[in-house]
């Protein structure tokens, strides 16, 4: 229940408290996974706020301090792991109005959270023929707010890494949790302590990201009769430090047939695919590349009409997560997992243990200043403790996994606390009001990473029982 004292302070404040609302921003995409869809289906805010500025926000977070109400940030609701979902209730703090651009300085735009991401760059090509340097797949409806509180790469990251690699966010203004609620400035590597923390250590207002060249960049699909092919092939392509590339993949078939229905016609069921963004300046050395591998040129979206072009998805919406919507499109049964293959031989063993059981999606980004293997599989899921049993094989093989069906930040990747982020919750939110329950370090400091055992949030327990 939210105190009406809270609304009292909250007077001028836009806020929505119609059921249907507060459903519908309480959720994100974390029904990709059958176990967080057991888990959060019933999770639900009991207000939400809608601060138009900065000053409103701290408003709100002043407010909430003094009724120790819960506070969940949120954008546009793009992620998968229940990053914007309010375990305990409370309050969700929508930060759509706080879309501002300012791309006024070359190399480099400052905008509000709930900036459209797709947005910014058509103002920054406009603007000064530039671009953001990394975008998730969901770019069309996701905020930068968002994407950089909740997630860690996409379509860029062949070039420029991750979203936590050093120089991918240069600033970030933040508000702080407390009874009289600070605005600070983060630079350099104190970004780190908002950078895929999931809101937990303190609410965006304002950032600043580096900017690079726009380009046109040229789709390709390349087919191979063998999938080792594909796979050597991608990191070939990823390793030519002369091609200019936004996005390389590959695919074991039939994934790609099955998955991408308006390739089914072009695409063998037994071809594996690579899918490639190419800068009209690297596309020769591209294809160069396909026909020494053999490769069959599926698809150049420079040979169409732009007619043509409308009636196709662009390979921007193929790669990343958005694999795994539209293999969900057709089978609800599929779900997925997020790894990081060593090599190649590695990727072969898993393949050879799992089968068809796992069809295989690898991402090509760039990790401590070379190529690597990020694999986004899809697993046809049968029970949780299968799911368990696979991510048991895949380290048994040498391969890392980032488990996608948890809502911690530590079991999610680090497998650990992070004592940079738990300093900064204790100094920006000393009640531990922001988005409760994504933070073992902060709800239970003796949690064991190493029992095997997932942590489960009581707010969450209450929450769910209530429901």
């Amino acid at each position: 229940m939210i105190p009406q004292g809270l609304l009292k302070d909250l007077e001028g404040v836009p806020l929505e408290t119609e059921a249907s609302v507060l459903r519908r921003k309480s959720r994100d995409y974390f029904w990709y996974s059958p176990v967080l869809k057991r888990l959060l289906d019933g999770v639900q805010a009991d207000l939400v706020a809608c601060p138009r500025d900065e000053a409103e926000v701290v408003r709100v977070l002043r407010a909430c301090h003094a009724h120790r109400v819960p506070v969940t940030a949120r954008g546009a609701g793009t992620g998968n792991y229940g990053q914007a979902m309010p375990l305990s209730g409370g309050l969700v703090l929508d930060l759509h109005h706080l879309a501002q651009v300012d791309c006024s300085r070359p190399g480099r735009v400052v905008c509000g959270p709930g900036a459209n991401i797709a947005a910014v760059n058509a103002t920054l090509r406009s603007a000064r023929a530039e671009a953001l340097r990394i975008v998730p797949s969901t770019a069309a409806t996701a905020t930068l707010g968002g994407f950089v509180a909740g997630g860690s790469g996409g379509l860029g990251s062949v070039r420029w890494g991750g979203l936590r690699a050093a120089g991918n966010v240069l600033r970030a203004r933040v508000v702080t949790c407390e009874a009289q609620p600070r605005v600070l400035e983060l630079e350099g590597e104190d970004v780190l302590k908002i950078v895929h923390a999931y809101g937990t250590t303190g609410i965006v207002t304002e950032l600043e990201l580096p900017t690079t060249r726009a380009e046109d960049w040229v789709d390709v699909i390349v087919g191979l009769d063998r999938w080792q092919d594909a796979a050597m092939l991608a990191r070939q392509l990823a390793e030519s430090d002369g091609l200019l590339l936004d996005e390389v993949a590959f695919f074991v078939a039939p994934l790609p047939h099955d998955v991408f229905p308006a390739w089914r016609s072009a695409l063998r069921r037994d071809q594996s695919a690579v899918i490639v963004m190419a800068a009209p300046s690297a596309l020769e050395g591209v294809l160069a590349a396909a026909r020494r591998a053999r490769g069959e040129i599926v698809h150049r979206s420079d040979r169409l009409s732009a007619e043509a072009r409308a009636g196709l998805p662009s390979v921007a919406e193929m790669g990343w997560n958005h694999t795994t919507l539209r293999a969900l499109q057709a089978d609800r049964s599929i779900t997925y997992l997020q790894t990081r293959y060593p090599d190649l031989a590695a990727l072969e063993r898993v393949h050879a243990r799992l089968g068809d059981e796992l069809p295989i999606h690898v991402e090509l980004i760039r990790s401590a200043g070379a190529p690597s293997l990020a694999g986004l599989p899809l697993v046809r899921f049968s029970t949780e403790e299968r799911l368990r049993e696979i991510m048991r094989i895949h380290e048994e093989e040498g391969c890392a996994v980032f488990d996608p069906h948890v809502y911690t930040l530590e079991e999610g990747g680090w497998r650990r606390p992070d004592p940079l982020l738990l300093a900064f919750k204790r100094e920006a939110d000393p009640l531990g009001l922001l988005n409760p329950g994504k933070m073992i370090a902060w709800d239970r400091p003796d949690f064991d990473f190493g029992a095997g055992k997932a942590f489960v949030f009581s707010g969450l327990e209450t929450t769910t029982a209530a429901t």
